[in-house]
């Protein structure tokens, strides 16, 4: 749990870095263009979240979900395409993370 709350702080540090060395655009004499600037900046960085965190969730959940499969097989070996979908669904989690990405950039 140390080791997730290390790898998402060190996550957030950098996406944060980066809005803080960023360049300033020019003054535009409407609000309107450096509004829509910054809702872009955020937009990435939301979508960059949204898979990180759901891609690192996703390798947790295979990790545990394998180690045990491995620990039923070795002492039932009948038990090896049982635990096939579970993992599968681990690695949806992934998935749903791209493409709730993929729905924060396109909208």
């Amino acid at each position: 749990m140390k080791r997730f709350i290390l790898i998402s702080m060190l996550l957030l540090s950098t996406a944060m870095g980066s809005l803080m060395f960023a360049q300033e655009a020019q003054q535009e004499p409407t609000k309107t263009a450096a509004a829509t600037a910054n809702t872009t900046q955020w937009k990435y960085i939301a979508a960059a979240l949204a898979v990180g965190i759901a891609c690192i969730a996703g390798g947790i959940a295979v990790g545990q979900i394998g180690a045990a499969a491995m620990g039923a097989m070795s002492e039932n070996p009948e038990l090896s395409g049982k635990a096939l979908p579970y993992a599968g669904l681990a690695e949806g989690i992934c998935l749903w993370g791209f493409l709730v990405a993929l729905f924060i950039l396109l909208i």
